[in-house]
């Protein structure tokens, strides 16, 4: 099947940045948010990211004006009815995802694939809310989106070969590196690394070291590009908490278990990056 237009469902951090690596890959995009002011403030990142990557010369002017060009914003999931994919990025919650899943496939075409990002949830979950399970899949992208060169594409046991081949030329497409996952908590990449995030903050927890000795002991160390509990800032600590929650739901391995100062932590609304303050002090920066 060609795919031609594109809609995103949340118009975020991931799903901002979804849409736009898609528009710059020639495809046009639609993507959505819940509320005019959402959207505003998503396009908004959308826009400040490619104008980024005009100043350090990634794209040209003339690239950012085209891909900016193939975005059109919406509040309506009616405005999705002509996509031939359509990518969810709602937050980690998986009954709202079934019921975007749902009303999709209400609005959507019948060849239409529909696909999310979820990190760790379970997607023949979603893909049974729907009339077209065969055509339901994951397309897990890394943040950011249009930076990361890695897509993990996750076949549940009900992804039809047809699908998964169809997302995983879209993906090349895109100019990622495709990998394809089993529908299982984690898949492949989130089932090495967040053992090692949370035992990171674990090592915290006890006082084994400071924040700054085990990000640079695995920075220089291992030669990691960014330490566990920067890492954890820059994804969302609330994202680490949903991730190794259901995890170890279904595994019920200690490893995947959240330690007590993450929750704490995400109870205070310390949640990285996004929230001014983690691990680390950012409203300074």
């Amino acid at each position: 099947m060609d795919i031609k237009q594109v809609g995103v469902v949340g118009c975020g951090q991931m799903g901002g940045g979804i849409a736009q690596v898609t528009a710059q890959a020639g495809y046009a995009v639609i993507v959505s948010e819940v509320n005019e002011e959402l959207l505003s403030k998503g396009l908004a990142a959308l826009n400040a990211s490619l104008t980024k990557a005009v100043e350090r010369e990634k794209i040209t002017p003339q690239d950012k004006e085209a891909a900016i060009s193939r975005i059109r914003g919406t509040t309506s999931m009616k405005d999705f009815g002509n996509c031939d994919l359509v990518i969810e990025a709602a937050i980690e919650n998986l009954e709202l995802k079934r019921k975007i899943f749902a009303e999709l496939d209400s609005v959507c075409l019948e060849h239409a694939i529909l696909a999310t990002n979820t990190s760790c949830l379970s997607i023949i979950e979603m893909a049974m809310t729907t009339k077209r399970p065969d055509k339901v899949l994951g397309l897990h992208f890394f943040n950011p989106p249009p930076i990361m060169k890695l897509l993990e594409v996750v076949r549940t046991v009900a992804t039809s070969e047809e699908t998964l081949e169809t997302c995983r030329s879209f993906g090349q497409s895109l100019g990622k590196t495709v990998i394809t996952a089993p529908d299982s908590p984690g898949f492949i990449v989130n089932r090495l690394m967040v053992p090692q995030v949370l035992n990171a903050i674990r090592m915290l927890e006890a006082g084994v070291a400071t924040r700054e000795d085990i990000d640079n002991g695995m920075v220089l160390g291992l030669n990691h590009p960014i330490g566990p509990l920067a890492l954890a800032d820059l994804v969302g600590l609330d994202t680490f908490y949903y991730i190794g929650n259901a995890m170890y739901d279904e595994f019920k391995e200690p490893q995947f278990a959240p330690p007590v100062l993450l929750e704490k932590m995400v109870a205070a609304g310390w949640l990285g990056r996004k929230t001014g303050k983690g691990f680390y002090d950012y409203k300074k920066n």
